[in-house]
């Protein structure tokens, strides 16, 4: 369910922002930050009330950001995040209610998975860009490429995300079933609480000049 032009937007960044904002006021800073250090989509997850309107924000105060909604769990959150002019969806699970719900409301969505179970339910309604979480804990590009197997004739890609950081992120990109990497360390609670935008951009910086390595050295 996510388009072409979007894969390769997220394969062409590398890194996706994953970023929680507990102020609504941080929204257009820290995604200006982001940008600045060469990191243009986010995903940005609903996990405090304000996240509607953050991601509303980011859209009207910066059109060159493609901003999504993460930890989608229920249909309403689904409605929410279209209505706020959410880009793409994301869920750290595979709903199959959820699933439906993003269909039916022309978000494209990237559901979570873990189990070989979790791409069946996921390929039944058509998705083959998909959420690997958590990765770090369910045994990483190991766990992954095993799971996968079965299922390569579907040309599924993956967005790793969940224990992941820079050390980890040249490692996961040089797997073709990467599209691209879901960067939670790029904007953590520590510094958006201080509102250290300066850190979060070279943290953006690091991650983009690291996607560039990998990607001509591949």
């Amino acid at each position: 369910m996510i388009p072409e032009k979007l894969a390769l937007q997220m394969s062409a960044s590398g890194v996706v922002a994953v970023v929680t904002v507990e102020d609504v006021d941080d929204a257009v800073p820290v995604a200006r930050a982001l940008h600045a250090g060469g990191v243009s989509i986010i995903e940005l997850t609903f996990r405090t009330p304000g996240a509607a309107d953050a991601i509303r924000r980011i859209r009207d105060g910066l059109p060159d950001v493609v901003v999504g909604a993460g930890t989608l769990l229920t249909a309403r959150q689904v409605s929410e995040a279209v209505n706020a002019g959410a880009a793409f969806g994301v869920a750290p699970g595979c709903n199959p209610t959820t699933i439906q719900a993003a269909g039916d409301a022309g978000l494209p969505f990237a559901p979570g998975v873990m189990t070989p179970t979790d791409i069946e339910i996921a390929l039944s309604h058509d998705c083959r860009v998909l959420k690997f979480f958590p990765a770090a804990t369910s045994g990483g590009l190991v766990h992954l490429n095993t799971m996968a197997a079965p299922f390569t004739h579907h040309g599924l890609q993956f967005i790793p995300l969940g224990g992941i950081d820079g050390a980890d992120l040249a490692h996961y990109l040089k797997s073709p079933l990467v599209l691209c990497v879901g960067g939670s360390w790029l904007a953590p609670r520590d510094l958006m609480r201080r509102k250290d935008w300066i850190g979060v951009r070279e943290r953006a910086l690091n991650a983009s000049q690291i996607v560039q390595a990998t990607r001509a050295g591949a």
